[in-house]
């Protein structure tokens, strides 16, 4: 489904060469109150046990493109919410819950990269790595506790409790080829869409507006967040390490089934639907396989068909601001939606 254009305002009637879209817009309009969350996030790391603002400073190293706090800072941008703290501090208990749980994410997948750097179990273990991801969540309810709001308290102690659950869920559908489209969709819906929507969400919540603004901008988050899971499952695919910050294949030597996996198991041959059970249930690989799932992946067209499943969900995360006010933060979330879906694979 192709995307609407966004609605840019045009000073000239020539026609304006196309350009690829970016976070540039959104970092600008978010920079200064970033560089507040940033401190926020620097104060909250320090502590006595010295290894642990150690590895949450190699965390906070490793960059990232911070999408789930600057999406805090836009939604309460786009509702009107003015000079405040709550925003700030919002938006680095959001990157706390994050944080926390790639530490954890990594120790489950035995991951050794992570955005192109030794993961942190890889440099301090995996004890470490897991109770410091612990820290850190205790450390985003310290702060989100003062904000004073049970409201926004209650979204994002939901919001952990269900990627703690999409985890769990995922554990449950890795290495089984019986997994259905739906199932997949849920996986991703908790682990990854959750904590999009309840940073959107809570935007609104501080700024006061309506229950059908708060809502609008949970579905905004929870469809950006599944269209950007979509699109980070097909590069696993096709794109090379350095676009991805990991090594190619990493989904398929964990047995992952993804949805370009998906497809492909569904229209493949006795043969094929061998070939896919082989490696990723019974994690029996040969010299070869994952060439050889790309080739069937390439074969069932199933990037392009993934890809127009993370459009469709991208359309309906621009639909939600369609009650929001025109201007520059509304314009930002729109290219933000079309980044995520326009990375090149």
């Amino acid at each position: 489904m192709p995307l609407k254009k966004s609605e840019y305002s045009v000073t000239n009637t020539a026609p304006q060469p196309k350009t690829q879209p970016s976070l540039d817009s959104l970092v600008t309009l978010v920079d200064s109150d970033m560089k507040r969350v940033n401190q926020v996030i620097i104060d909250n790391m320090h502590s006595e046990v010295a290894l642990i603002p150690q590895l949450a400073t190699h965390l906070v190293a490793a960059g990232g493109k911070r999408m789930r706090p600057m999406l805090t800072l836009a939604s309460a941008q786009l509702c009107g919410y003015g000079d405040g703290p709550d925003a700030v501090d919002l938006a680095a208990c959001v990157e706390f819950i994050h944080t926390a749980t790639l530490l954890h994410d990594d120790v489950v997948d035995e991951s050794q990269l992570r955005r192109g750097q030794a993961s942190a179990n890889a440099l301090f273990g995996n004890e470490a790595s897991v109770l410091v991801g612990d820290f850190l969540f205790a450390r985003a309810f310290v702060v989100m506790v003062k904000t004073g709001s049970l409201r926004v308290l209650d979204i994002l102690a939901q919001a952990s409790a269900v990627i703690a659950e999409g985890e769990v869920l995922q554990l449950s559908t890795a290495n089984d080829m019986g997994t259905t489209e739906e199932s997949y969709l849920e996986v991703i819906t908790a682990k990854t869409a959750a904590l999009f929507g309840a940073a959107s969400q809570i935007g609104a919540v501080i700024a006061k507006r309506s229950a059908e603004d708060e809502e609008a901008l949970r579905l905004y988050g929870i469809y950006l967040g599944t269209a950007f899971q979509l699109i980070d499952d097909v590069l696993d695919y096709s794109a090379h390490q350095a676009t991805l910050g990991k090594t190619v294949g990493d989904d398929f030597r964990d047995g992952k089934v993804t949805l370009p996996v998906i497809i492909s198991y569904a229209k493949g041959d006795e043969d094929e639907k061998a070939f896919w059970r082989r490696c990723m249930e019974d994690q029996n690989f040969e010299e070869g396989d994952l060439d050889r799932a790309q080739t069937l992946i390439r074969k069932y067209d199933a990037l392009d068909a993934s890809m127009d499943r993370a459009r469709e969900y991208g359309q309906m995360a621009i639909e939600t601001l369609t009650r929001f006010d025109d201007g520059a933060i509304k314009d930002a979330m729109i290219e933000a939606v079309e980044f995520c879906i326009s990375r090149p694979y």
